[in-house]
Parts: C-alpha cells; structure tokens; sequence
C-alpha cells in the first residue's frame, strides 16, 4: 500500500539537515527545517504549507530567504513554528530588507509566525502588501498541548530538547491510513481524480457514512456517478492504522532528552536523527550537545521505530560514512530487542 506521506532529506548527510514531506495526492508539502534549500525544486518549495524549525542556528535557518523570495508575489498564506525568540528571528530576518514597493502586489502574501514555548505558543501575522509588520502590537498567546497542526487527517506535535538552548522535535502523524484499491476502481469504471481528495476528507471529518457522494471521473466527458458515502468506502478501500514521521536533530544526551525523545518517537515508521559523532568521540559530543551514532540507533531502538534514519554527521567523517552508519545500526539492533 502506498503511504501519504513521502519524507525525504534535503542534503547529503553531512550538509545541512532538512526534511521534505510531500503529500500522496495533492499539490502540498510540509518542512522541518530550513536550512540550503536549494537542492529542493521552485516547483516543490511552492507546495509548502508549513514550515518547522528546530531551531535558528544557520544551517538550520539559513533557506528561510530562498523559500521568501520564491513566494513574494504569489498568493499564499505560509505557517513557521519555531522555538523560544523565533518571532524576533523573523523579524530581525524580514527588517534586513526594504518593503517600499510591495503594496503593489496584487496577490495577498501572509507569515503566519508562532513561537513554541514549554506550555504556551505565542502568534502574529506578518502580511506582504503591508512591508510585513507586525498585525499585532503583541503576539497572541495561547495555552497548547504539544499538537501544533490538527487537521483531518494528520497532525504535528513537538517537544521540547535541549541544544544548550531550546530545541525542537517533531513528529506527523495520519489519523488513519486510506489505501485506494486501484483494481477496484477500474472494476466500477472510476478514475483518479480531485475528487479522491474530497471523498478522504469526508471519512477524515467522520461524515455520516449513509450520506450521498458524487464522484466525478474523467478529464473529458466527465461522469458524474452517485454513491453512498459508506458503500464507496467499503468498494474501493482498506483502512490502515496511520503513518507516523519523526524528526529529531541537534540535542545533547541527556537523561532528561533521551526520556522525552523515547516517548515522542515510540511506535514511528521512521524515524530520522542525528548522528554527528562515533562514540569513540563522545566527549567532543556532549561539549557540542549533540548525539553520537551509538546514543541515536540506541533511541531509535528503545522507541520501537520500524525504520530509522541517522543524519547530520559531522564533516570530520567525511569518507567514513559506513562507520556512523554500522554503530548507529548495531546500538538499533540491540535496544529493540
């Protein structure tokens, strides 16, 4: 079966970390983390609906004026989540440049900013037309539970590390997984279609299943065949338990750390996180708050990942990938069993 979401990294694992989550079926993708971008296509970059960042070191941060530049003038409404002082980061971002002449543009262009701290998020709306200022003269503020996007669906959660200073994990998850049986479309003459979008979202709300559902197949000579919603669902797909991505990247090994990330990551399809330094060098690891290849296969296996990633090596292995990736694999093998 065909998962939804389809994660890839952004770089090679020594360059600067990134994932790339694209959705089955739509013009869509979500980030997490932003730094060079340029390995991504315009074309996908423009699919972005999300962006989430760990946090604003450079090569984390630095593709934030790319994915800017790439949107002025479109219409587009853009969310960023970021950890504690990333609505001053953008706006320190966005007050390094001149505005005078977007209140031209005719398309509406808007920064939707939030800002993640330990029990509450703090918002605000940064528009184009208006040279991005600030909509509020103080950001909204608001409890939150640690989902940062619900839709129907899917959803993504964070939680908070420590990198000397905040750092943030994320993790999408499916609400449950609609596997469209092709050969039982072809079987009823139905061919995919905008409308496969619009009858996942019905069964993603929880609408009445005895409801009607029109299904218009067919570029030319469009059919329009009624169904009810129910006996569409029972024809044409197999229900399975939700796709789970997690994203881990700069955070030391802690006790503190080490819980939080089991806990967030247990039970993912994949998992990616860092594995910067051999263990052989793990106090050059924690002086720099990051993981070594052993602690990261060790987490991945102690949270029953199915799959797991290791990533964000440290340029001094260049050429001695393979031994970042067999420790990682190893300490995996023996913490899962």
């Amino acid at each position: 079966m065909r998962p939804a979401f389809h994660p890839r990294l952004i770089n090679g694992p020594f360059d600067d970390p990134g994932l790339f989550i694209p959705f089955l079926f739509e013009n869509r993708a979500i980030i997490f983390d932003l730094g060079d971008i340029h390995a991504v296509s315009a074309k996908d970059i423009l699919k972005i609906s999300h962006a989430f960042i760990t946090h604003t070191h450079m090569d984390h941060f630095v593709g934030f004026e790319r994915l800017l530049r790439l949107f002025l003038g479109r219409e587009k409404n853009i969310s960023f989540y970021g950890p504690k002082g990333f609505i001053k980061n953008i706006e320190g971002k966005l007050a390094g440049y001149s505005w005078n002449l977007v209140n031209s543009f005719q398309n509406q262009f808007v920064l939707n900013i939030t800002e993640v701290r330990e029990k509450y998020l703090l918002s605000n709306q940064y528009v184009c037309r208006e040279g991005f200022s600030p909509s509020r003269r103080k950001p909204h503020k608001q409890k939150f539970n640690s989902v940062l996007l619900d839709e129907h669906g899917l959803s993504v959660s964070t939680v908070q590390l420590d990198h000397e200073i905040p750092s943030l994990g994320f993790s999408i998850k499916e609400q449950f997984h609609i596997n469209i049986l092709k050969d039982r479309l072809e079987n009823l003459g139905l061919k995919i279609g905008p409308w496969i979008k619009k009858f996942k979202q019905a069964l993603y709300k929880g609408e009445d299943l005895d409801s009607p559902f029109e299904v218009q197949s067919g570029k030319e000579n469009i059919k329009r065949i009624q169904f009810i919603l129910g006996d569409l669902k029972d024809k044409i797909t197999l229900i399975t338990p939700g796709q789970k991505i997690t994203y881990i990247v700069d955070v030391a090994y802690t006790d503190n750390n080490a819980g939080k990330i089991v806990a967030f990551a247990k039970d993912s399809d994949h998992l990616f996180i860092e594995a910067a330094f051999l263990e052989k060098h793990m106090d050059i690891a924690k002086q720099k708050h990051h993981l070594t290849a052993r602690q990261a296969g060790r987490l991945a296996g102690k949270s029953k990942a199915k799959q797991f990633t290791p990533f964000h090596f440290s340029p001094r292995y260049k050429g001695e990938e393979q031994l970042l990736r067999k420790e990682a694999m190893e300490a995996y093998k023996e913490a899962i069993q």
